[in-house]
């Protein structure tokens, strides 16, 4: 199947009901706050509306949120959600870097999102690698309700369909390389490998401002963002160990071009770590460089330079160059290699124009 990657990703919401009947014994309670804690994933300001809206009824009437349901009561509440999501075979070309009858390893573009969520129904490395194995029917999940997008991303980790072949993941706007298994076993073998920290990852990144040292380490607990539930941060307690080596491989006047080597796999965990740093990615909106993020930018020239840089990269600035791990059939160590995609080629080419000693 063909289809636009941006198509549908947003369909037209379906209207569902939920229909409650108050048991003995249960204790007076306002009906947004019995709503809101009831219904899967609801928020108190979802139910507000519904009631406003005159959506939710109790015993058939219209209520206002402060009624307290009584046991009894038959309450029915009636909101739009996304229709089922399902997953659909897709004609996408690949750029496969290796591929046998246990694996391959493709190059994922920046823009693809690896698997299908609520908001990228479409488009997906997922969608490429079912019809690429030969897919055609659409897999329906019609058990699930796609209410939490944490909630989706772990759901979809669980189902035998698909789950063989993601062993790992980038984010949407990071390139790179991904090793994806054909089989359930294969999968076994290689997420061991991730686990434990035996294969080998390193990223190219650009980042603002001039990293000092020529190499280091980064290590620190990170966790959800007390601030933003949808980011990451360092964190002081409730986290994970987080360790990124880094090297410097190239130096300008306002960003600074590096290698990193992940030892642990968290989520964002090399854009919070150069956040945290102060030196965060070129272009990453989420962490913070999609704005000149460098006081070291001093006059017009600067000014101009980093604003083509940011106008060349309108995603972050960072592609998994690298990729080793051991076959799981052959034993052997592979590695491979995908170069800077044609973004990352542009900025530095504009970097080192204005340093033509570098």
């Amino acid at each position: 199947m063909e289809r636009s990657p941006d198509k549908n990703n947003y369909p037209d919401y379906i209207e569902k009901v939920y229909d409650f009947i108050i048991p003995a014994g249960q204790r007076p309670e306002r009906v947004d706050v019995f709503l809101s804690t009831t219904i899967p994933n609801a928020t108190r300001s979802k139910v507000q509306e519904a009631i406003d809206a005159g959506n939710v009824t109790i015993n058939g009437k219209i209520h206002k949120s402060s009624r307290k349901i009584q046991p009894g009561d038959v309450v029915q509440c009636r909101v739009m959600k996304p229709p089922p999501l399902e997953l659909v075979p897709e004609n996408i070309p690949l750029d496969i870097r290796y591929e046998d009858e246990y694996l391959l390893v493709v190059n994922k573009p920046a823009g693809m999102v690896t698997h299908p969520g609520f908001g990228n129904r479409y488009g997906t490395l997922v969608n490429a690698l079912l019809y690429h194995f030969g897919q055609r029917d659409a897999i329906a999940l019609e058990a699930f309700d796609e209410d939490s997008e944490d909630e989706t991303e772990n759901y979809l980790y669980n189902i035998e369909a698909i789950r063989p072949g993601i062993v790992h993941r980038l984010d949407k706007d990071t390139s790179g390389l991904l090793v994806v298994a054909k089989n359930s076993a294969t999968h076994a073998h290689l997420a061991k490998q991730f686990a434990e920290h035996t294969s080998d990852r390193e990223y190219n990144a650009i980042v603002w401002g001039v990293v000092k040292e020529n190499e280091g380490t980064i290590e620190s607990m990170i966790g959800r963002s007390p601030r933003d539930r949808k980011k990451f941060a360092v964190v002081q307690k409730d986290g994970k160990i987080a360790i990124t080596n880094y090297t410097v491989l190239e130096r300008y006047d306002i960003f600074t071009l590096v290698r990193l080597k992940l030892h642990t796999g968290r989520t964002h965990q090399i854009r919070v770590h150069l956040s945290a740093m102060h030196n965060p990615l070129l272009g990453d909106e989420t962490y913070g460089g999609n704005v000149i993020a460098y006081g070291g930018v001093r006059n017009a020239t600067q000014k101009a330079l980093a604003q083509r840089c940011l106008e060349s990269m309108p995603r972050q600035a960072l592609h998994a160059r690298t990729l080793g791990f051991t076959h799981p059939v052959s034993g052997e160590r592979v590695m491979f290699e995908a170069e800077l995609p044609q973004d990352f080629e542009q900025v530095l080419a504009l970097v080192r124009a204005a340093q033509p000693e570098l």
